[in-house]
């Protein structure tokens, strides 16, 4: 599935966007409770199954929500980020929890900085939809897990309607400029595959953002949120998430699924 709309930038291009959205996000983005609240952050931990001798990996880490759950769980634990002032609230998180067994480190998704087979677990949540090459993304993912250990990704999926996933990429592209493409579970799939991986094993859940606040707390192109707005509106009323909503609701509800493969 391609539900990409118009010329795409740059590598760089892109990096600068990622950069602009989450320097400006980060203060909200890590007390949104939609995304890093207990019980939603506890689902991914708890697929991956740690075990107290484990050091776990989470790419693409933000405010550090995910890494700070492993802490308590495995031996040591690594968050990567590209945006410093993100990595910034992930060290206010872990000094106010008193963590000493993380690390946080600023490095590429294409590139990571690890040794082959470095961890026990290896996660990525809520990031995919920002990378333009995922599978180089799940490749090197593979790459720093240990044979026996378990990879997981945890986003938001796409209808498999093209129509419906074009419109929800192109509402997101202009909520969050750095977005690229949401996919579908049926691509999300395909990377475990291409990536040399087991069919995941899935789980999946909802996250539900109440409409206004959502739009409150984003910095859209050119700060439109009346466009926002309307486009949100839209999809609401089009069930582009297929997600059962009603015309006039005041949330918006993305269908996320986590997968789950143990590496060979």
């Amino acid at each position: 599935m391609n539900a990409t709309a118009g010329p795409q930038p740059s590598a760089a291009e892109h990096e600068a966007l990622i950069h602009d959205q989450f320097s400006r996000q980060a203060p909200v983005f890590s007390q949104s409770s939609e995304l890093h609240g207990q019980a939603q952050v506890a689902m991914l931990v708890e697929a991956a199954r740690p075990q107290p001798g484990d050091c776990s990996l989470d790419v693409a880490c933000g405010p550090g929500s995910v890494v700070a759950a492993f802490a308590g769980k495995v031996r040591f634990a690594v968050g990567l980020d590209t945006t410093e002032p993100m990595l910034d609230q992930a060290r206010k998180l872990a000094a106010e929890r008193s963590l000493p067994n993380v690390e946080w480190r600023t490095g590429d998704v294409y590139r990571l900085p690890f040794a082959d087979s470095a961890f026990d677990i290896v996660t990525c949540r809520f990031a995919v939809h920002h990378f333009q090459r995922p599978a180089a993304a799940l490749g090197e993912m593979a790459r720093v897990c240990r044979s026996g250990g378990r990879l997981l990704v945890c986003d938001g999926v796409a209808s498999n309607d093209a129509d419906k996933a074009l419109a929800f990429n192109t509402m997101e592209r202009h909520r969050d400029p750095s977005t690229v493409e949401f996919r579908t579970l049926t691509y999300l799939r395909e990377l475990f595959r291409g990536a040399g991986l087991p069919p995941p094993a899935e789980s999946t859940y909802q996250v539900a953002y109440e409409c206004e606040r959502m739009i409150a707390q984003s910095f859209p192109a050119g700060d439109d949120r009346d466009t926002l707005r309307a486009m949100i509106a839209q999809l609401i009323a089009g069930d582009a998430m297929d997600s059962g909503t009603v015309a006039g609701s005041p949330q918006f509800v993305y269908p996320v699924v986590i997968l789950t493969a143990t590496k060979p």
